[in-house]
Protein backbone atom coordinates (compact mmCIF):
# COMPACT_ATOMS: atom_id res chain seq x y z
CA UNK A 1 0.00 0.00 0.00
CA UNK A 2 1.45 3.38 -1.05
CA UNK A 3 1.92 6.19 1.43
CA UNK A 4 -0.73 8.86 1.44
CA UNK A 5 -1.18 12.35 2.78
CA UNK A 6 -4.36 13.48 4.49
CA UNK A 7 -5.46 16.89 3.17
CA UNK A 8 -8.12 18.47 5.39
CA UNK A 9 -10.52 20.82 3.65
CA UNK A 10 -12.05 23.95 5.19
CA UNK A 11 -15.19 22.04 6.11
CA UNK A 12 -13.14 19.51 8.08
CA UNK A 13 -13.40 16.73 5.53
CA UNK A 14 -10.12 14.83 4.98
CA UNK A 15 -9.06 13.69 1.53
CA UNK A 16 -6.39 11.03 1.19
CA UNK A 17 -3.87 11.79 -1.57
CA UNK A 18 -0.83 9.69 -2.63
CA UNK A 19 2.44 11.26 -1.53
CA UNK A 20 3.87 11.53 -5.06
CA UNK A 21 0.69 13.15 -6.35
CA UNK A 22 0.65 15.55 -3.41
CA UNK A 23 4.31 16.54 -3.92
CA UNK A 24 3.78 17.07 -7.65
CA UNK A 25 0.77 19.31 -7.00
CA UNK A 26 2.74 21.26 -4.39
CA UNK A 27 5.65 21.83 -6.79
CA UNK A 28 3.19 23.09 -9.40
CA UNK A 29 1.64 25.52 -6.90
CA UNK A 30 5.08 26.77 -5.86
CA UNK A 31 6.13 27.32 -9.48
CA UNK A 32 2.91 29.20 -10.24
CA UNK A 33 3.34 31.36 -7.13
CA UNK A 34 6.98 32.09 -8.01
CA UNK A 35 5.95 33.11 -11.52
CA UNK A 36 3.21 35.36 -10.13
CA UNK A 37 5.63 37.06 -7.71
CA UNK A 38 8.19 37.52 -10.50
CA UNK A 39 5.54 39.14 -12.70
CA UNK A 40 4.57 41.52 -9.88
CA UNK A 41 8.21 42.48 -9.28
CA UNK A 42 8.72 43.04 -13.01
CA UNK A 43 5.95 45.66 -12.97
CA UNK A 44 7.94 47.64 -10.43
CA UNK A 45 11.27 47.54 -12.27
CA UNK A 46 12.84 50.92 -12.93
CA UNK A 47 14.51 51.37 -16.35
CA UNK A 48 18.29 51.62 -16.11
CA UNK A 49 18.31 54.97 -17.95
CA UNK A 50 16.33 56.49 -15.06
CA UNK A 51 19.04 55.69 -12.50
CA UNK A 52 19.13 53.65 -9.32
CA UNK A 53 17.68 56.21 -6.90
CA UNK A 54 14.06 55.50 -7.83
CA UNK A 55 12.74 52.64 -5.68
CA UNK A 56 11.08 49.62 -7.21
CA UNK A 57 7.33 49.82 -6.59
CA UNK A 58 5.00 47.23 -8.19
CA UNK A 59 1.99 49.25 -7.01
CA UNK A 60 3.20 52.33 -8.90
CA UNK A 61 1.20 51.38 -11.96
CA UNK A 62 1.85 52.24 -15.58
CA UNK A 63 4.37 54.97 -16.29
CA UNK A 64 6.21 56.48 -19.24
CA UNK A 65 9.87 57.40 -19.60
CA UNK A 66 10.77 60.77 -21.12
CA UNK A 67 13.77 63.01 -21.64
CA UNK A 68 13.61 66.27 -19.64
CA UNK A 69 14.59 69.17 -21.90
CA UNK A 70 15.57 72.71 -21.00
CA UNK A 71 16.65 75.78 -22.97
CA UNK A 72 20.30 76.76 -22.51
CA UNK A 73 22.07 79.89 -23.83
CA UNK A 74 23.76 79.40 -27.19
CA UNK A 75 25.75 82.46 -28.11
CA UNK A 76 24.71 85.95 -27.09
CA UNK A 77 20.99 85.86 -27.96
CA UNK A 78 20.14 82.32 -29.05
CA UNK A 79 18.96 79.38 -26.96
CA UNK A 80 19.32 75.67 -27.58
CA UNK A 81 17.19 72.83 -26.24
CA UNK A 82 19.29 70.19 -24.48
CA UNK A 83 18.58 67.20 -22.20
CA UNK A 84 18.30 68.40 -18.61
CA UNK A 85 17.90 65.20 -16.62
CA UNK A 86 19.82 64.86 -13.36
CA UNK A 87 23.25 63.38 -14.19
CA UNK A 88 22.03 62.72 -17.72
CA UNK A 89 19.20 60.45 -16.58
CA UNK A 90 15.72 60.19 -18.00
CA UNK A 91 12.61 60.79 -15.92
CA UNK A 92 9.46 58.81 -15.18
CA UNK A 93 5.89 60.07 -15.20
CA UNK A 94 2.73 58.23 -14.25
CA UNK A 95 0.82 57.22 -17.35
CA UNK A 96 -2.79 58.34 -17.68
CA UNK A 97 -5.47 56.89 -19.94
CA UNK A 98 -4.20 58.90 -22.92
CA UNK A 99 -0.70 57.48 -22.48
CA UNK A 100 -2.04 53.93 -22.17
CA UNK A 101 -4.15 54.26 -25.32
CA UNK A 102 -1.28 55.84 -27.26
CA UNK A 103 1.06 53.02 -26.20
CA UNK A 104 -1.53 50.43 -27.24
CA UNK A 105 -1.87 52.08 -30.65
CA UNK A 106 1.92 52.17 -31.06
CA UNK A 107 2.19 48.45 -30.32
CA UNK A 108 -0.34 47.82 -33.08
CA UNK A 109 1.56 50.22 -35.38
CA UNK A 110 -1.42 52.54 -35.59
CA UNK A 111 -1.53 56.34 -35.24
CA UNK A 112 -2.31 57.89 -31.86
CA UNK A 113 -6.08 58.04 -31.30
CA UNK A 114 -6.10 61.69 -30.16
CA UNK A 115 -4.31 64.81 -31.33
CA UNK A 116 -1.91 66.68 -29.00
CA UNK A 117 -4.49 69.45 -28.60
CA UNK A 118 -7.21 66.99 -27.59
CA UNK A 119 -4.93 65.29 -25.07
CA UNK A 120 -3.91 68.67 -23.65
CA UNK A 121 -7.57 69.62 -23.25
CA UNK A 122 -8.37 66.39 -21.42
CA UNK A 123 -5.45 66.80 -19.06
CA UNK A 124 -6.28 70.47 -18.48
CA UNK A 125 -9.81 69.46 -17.46
CA UNK A 126 -8.41 66.82 -15.08
CA UNK A 127 -5.88 69.19 -13.50
CA UNK A 128 -8.53 71.87 -13.14
CA UNK A 129 -10.90 69.51 -11.31
CA UNK A 130 -8.14 68.21 -9.05
CA UNK A 131 -7.05 71.72 -8.10
CA UNK A 132 -10.61 72.86 -7.45
CA UNK A 133 -11.60 69.81 -5.40
CA UNK A 134 -8.45 70.05 -3.27
CA UNK A 135 -9.01 73.74 -2.51
CA UNK A 136 -10.80 72.89 0.74
CA UNK A 137 -7.68 71.40 2.34
CA UNK A 138 -5.59 74.56 1.91
CA UNK A 139 -4.19 75.95 5.19
CA UNK A 140 -5.90 73.28 7.26
CA UNK A 141 -3.32 73.61 10.06
CA UNK A 142 -3.31 76.40 12.65
CA UNK A 143 0.34 77.17 11.88
CA UNK A 144 -0.38 77.73 8.18
CA UNK A 145 -3.32 79.98 8.97
CA UNK A 146 -1.27 82.08 11.39
CA UNK A 147 1.62 82.54 8.98
CA UNK A 148 -0.57 83.57 6.06
CA UNK A 149 -0.08 87.19 4.99
CA UNK A 150 -2.88 89.69 4.74
CA UNK A 151 -4.77 89.66 1.50
CA UNK A 152 -3.85 86.09 0.60
CA UNK A 153 -7.27 84.77 1.59
CA UNK A 154 -9.05 86.98 -0.91
CA UNK A 155 -6.68 86.05 -3.71
CA UNK A 156 -7.17 82.37 -2.93
CA UNK A 157 -10.97 82.66 -3.02
CA UNK A 158 -10.77 84.55 -6.31
CA UNK A 159 -8.64 81.78 -7.81
CA UNK A 160 -11.09 79.11 -6.62
CA UNK A 161 -14.02 81.02 -8.11
CA UNK A 162 -12.19 81.39 -11.43
CA UNK A 163 -11.58 77.63 -11.49
CA UNK A 164 -15.25 76.96 -10.78
CA UNK A 165 -16.33 79.28 -13.58
CA UNK A 166 -14.01 77.56 -16.02
CA UNK A 167 -15.25 74.11 -14.95
CA UNK A 168 -18.84 75.21 -15.50
CA UNK A 169 -17.93 76.62 -18.92
CA UNK A 170 -16.22 73.39 -19.97
CA UNK A 171 -19.13 71.29 -18.76
CA UNK A 172 -21.57 73.42 -20.72
CA UNK A 173 -19.48 72.69 -23.79
CA UNK A 174 -19.47 68.97 -22.96
CA UNK A 175 -23.26 68.94 -22.72
CA UNK A 176 -25.48 66.11 -21.53
CA UNK A 177 -26.23 64.48 -24.86
CA UNK A 178 -25.40 60.95 -25.93
CA UNK A 179 -22.43 60.47 -28.26
CA UNK A 180 -24.06 60.41 -31.69
CA UNK A 181 -21.36 58.28 -33.30
CA UNK A 182 -22.09 55.48 -30.84
CA UNK A 183 -25.83 55.56 -31.52
CA UNK A 184 -25.27 55.08 -35.25
CA UNK A 185 -23.56 51.70 -34.81
CA UNK A 186 -25.81 48.83 -35.87
CA UNK A 187 -27.32 46.84 -32.95
CA UNK A 188 -25.82 43.62 -34.35
CA UNK A 189 -22.33 45.01 -33.72
CA UNK A 190 -22.72 47.04 -30.56
CA UNK A 191 -23.90 44.27 -28.20
CA UNK A 192 -26.10 45.02 -25.21
CA UNK A 193 -26.87 48.71 -25.48
CA UNK A 194 -26.07 51.11 -22.69
CA UNK A 195 -26.27 54.86 -23.17
CA UNK A 196 -22.93 56.67 -22.83
CA UNK A 197 -23.36 60.38 -22.29
CA UNK A 198 -20.73 62.91 -23.28
CA UNK A 199 -20.17 63.88 -19.65
CA UNK A 200 -19.70 60.29 -18.47
CA UNK A 201 -17.35 59.56 -21.37
CA UNK A 202 -15.14 62.56 -20.64
CA UNK A 203 -15.11 62.01 -16.87
CA UNK A 204 -14.27 58.31 -17.12
CA UNK A 205 -11.32 58.89 -19.46
CA UNK A 206 -9.97 62.22 -18.18
CA UNK A 207 -10.71 61.98 -14.44
CA UNK A 208 -10.74 58.24 -13.72
CA UNK A 209 -8.07 57.04 -16.21
CA UNK A 210 -10.37 54.59 -17.99
CA UNK A 211 -9.58 53.62 -21.56
CA UNK A 212 -12.15 53.48 -24.35
CA UNK A 213 -12.39 49.71 -23.89
CA UNK A 214 -13.06 50.22 -20.17
CA UNK A 215 -15.88 52.64 -20.97
CA UNK A 216 -17.48 50.13 -23.35
CA UNK A 217 -17.26 47.29 -20.84
CA UNK A 218 -18.68 49.46 -18.06
CA UNK A 219 -21.77 50.14 -20.18
CA UNK A 220 -22.08 46.53 -21.38
CA UNK A 221 -21.08 47.21 -24.96
CA UNK A 222 -19.09 44.81 -27.10
CA UNK A 223 -15.43 45.80 -27.32
CA UNK A 224 -14.95 45.52 -31.07
CA UNK A 225 -13.29 47.66 -33.70
CA UNK A 226 -16.44 49.52 -34.72
CA UNK A 227 -17.42 50.44 -31.17
CA UNK A 228 -13.90 51.51 -30.21
CA UNK A 229 -13.66 53.74 -33.29
CA UNK A 230 -17.09 55.24 -32.67
CA UNK A 231 -16.43 56.12 -29.03
CA UNK A 232 -12.95 57.42 -29.88
CA UNK A 233 -14.46 59.75 -32.49
CA UNK A 234 -17.10 60.84 -30.00
CA UNK A 235 -14.52 61.67 -27.33
CA UNK A 236 -12.31 63.50 -29.83
CA UNK A 237 -15.29 65.61 -30.86
CA UNK A 238 -16.17 66.49 -27.28
CA UNK A 239 -12.57 67.44 -26.47
CA UNK A 240 -12.55 69.73 -29.51
CA UNK A 241 -15.82 71.27 -28.34
CA UNK A 242 -14.35 71.85 -24.87
CA UNK A 243 -11.47 73.79 -26.43
CA UNK A 244 -14.00 76.12 -28.04
CA UNK A 245 -13.82 77.83 -31.42
CA UNK A 246 -10.31 78.46 -32.70
CA UNK A 247 -9.72 81.03 -35.41
CA UNK A 248 -7.61 80.14 -38.42
CA UNK A 249 -3.94 80.50 -37.56
CA UNK A 250 -4.67 80.67 -33.85
CA UNK A 251 -2.72 78.31 -31.59
CA UNK A 252 -4.45 76.51 -28.73
CA UNK A 253 -2.52 77.17 -25.55
CA UNK A 254 -3.49 75.42 -22.32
Amino acid sequence: MSEQVAVVAADGEAVMTPVQEYLAARRLREEEEAARIEAVKARGNVPAECGDRIPEAPARGAFRVFEPVQLYPSGEKEYEAKPAGFEGRKAMQMADAFDVMAASAARKKKPEPFSPGQVAMGRHYRDLLERYESAGVRCSSVEAIRTGGSGQGGEFIDAVLRDREEIERLRRRIGNGVAMEVRRVRPSKRGTRGAISNRVLVDMVCLHDRTISDVLRKHHWSVNGDNVKAVTRALAGVLDAMAGPVRRGQMLAL
